[in-house]
């Protein structure tokens, strides 16, 4: 069991050099795996990324939206995928199984949708993609500021609220007004729920096979 993400730049054209947001994704993806086995670039602006540990899943579409709405007029859509992995190419885009499938199924029919995911637990993914679309009316609004305290406050948890001020340069009460417009306190109970319902469904799944 894995899980595919499939992603695309929305407005990737507003930007005069790629490399602004492609580089910090390439950044984070290096810490999943190493190109193009675990993550590959197609079309100039959409990419696949697996997340081996399927409950890291949310988590990463997270880190993903964070590190892209840091950048102006920039947003990313996201469709995640948990399955099977049936064929590991050298290539991501190469391989093949349910994860793949769902994944990629999912974003081409995701219009007015920015993060939704499709599983084999059909009730899962009715639940966890209406918390996706309630999330998102935050999300969806994050401002460079809100992006960025949810992007460094993901990547280094165990700072206080004063030690990610000394990184930004900016106070503890700021930090605190930043997480809470961001919703992020919220979103990690939304990663906490998503990671224990995903652990409950992969142990369902192990005792029935």
């Amino acid at each position: 069991m894995t899980s595919i993400i499939t992603g695309d730049i929305i407005r990737s054209r507003k930007v005069a050099h790629p490399e602004e947001w492609m580089g910090p994704l390439k950044a984070l993806f290096n810490t999943l795996g190493a190109e193009p086995r675990a993550w590959q670039f197609f079309r100039g602006d959409s990419f696949q990324l697996e997340v081996r540990d399927p409950e890291e899943a949310l988590k990463v579409a997270f880190k993903i939206k964070a590190t892209v709405k840091s950048i102006k007029r920039l947003d990313v859509k996201l469709a995640i995928g948990i399955g099977s992995k049936n064929y590991s190419a050298p290539k991501i885009t190469e391989s093949n199984g349910d994860a793949f499938i769902y994944s990629g199924e999912l974003f081409d029919k995701m219009k007015k949708k920015n993060l939704a995911i499709k599983t084999s637990w059909k009730e899962f993914d009715k639940q966890m993609n209406l918390y996706f679309d309630l999330a998102s009316l935050t999300m969806d609004r994050w401002t460079q500021n809100s992006a960025e305290i949810v992007k460094i406050s993901l990547d280094s948890p165990d700072l206080t609220q004063r030690e990610l001020g000394e990184k930004l340069g900016i106070t503890q009460g700021r930090v605190s007004d930043r997480q809470r417009r961001a919703g992020f306190e919220e979103m990690l109970k939304l990663e906490k729920r998503f990671r224990e319902l995903v652990a409950q469904k992969m142990k369902n799944d192990d005792a029935v096979s």
